[in-house]
């Protein structure tokens, strides 16, 4: 006999940053590494765009969200942060899946920052040719 958990728990990454979310019924409320979602991201774009997942599903005000997040800038953190979200819904009811995936929530943004090549001031760029 297994028991049915209400919290359910997920992780993502975007860019170096790793965001593990922690959901369970309840009245709306996120915190970010144990600070309010307000105060750990400014900008109300940022705050929009980790919202997404909750408003495409309208459950906006019905599940709180508890995130840790590591590693990156801002905009890495919101990404890691979004991607787990739409995972852990998609966790706690697969029929919210089809949603998701339309409005491409569901898909890891592989996108990382190149490393700098040997004789070069940079990835791709090069030093000043002369030709005399």
């Amino acid at each position: 006999m297994t028991v049915q958990s209400s919290q359910v728990l997920a992780s993502g990454r975007r860019k170096c940053a790793v965001a593990s979310v922690r959901i369970k019924p309840g009245t709306g409320k996120i915190k970010v590494n144990g600070k309010s979602f307000e105060g750990y991201f400014q900008t109300e774009a940022i705050r929009g765009f980790i919202q997404q997942p909750l408003k495409v599903t309208s459950m906006f005000g019905a599940i709180d969200v508890f995130a840790t997040v590591k590693g990156g800038g801002i905009a890495g953190q919101a990404g890691a942060l979004r991607f787990s979200i739409a995972r852990a819904l998609t966790e706690k009811n697969p029929e919210l899946r089809p949603v998701l995936k339309g409005s491409g929530m569901l898909t890891r943004d592989a996108r990382v920052k190149e490393r700098k090549k040997t004789g070069r001031p940079g990835a791709r760029r090069r030093f000043q040719f002369s030709k005399r």
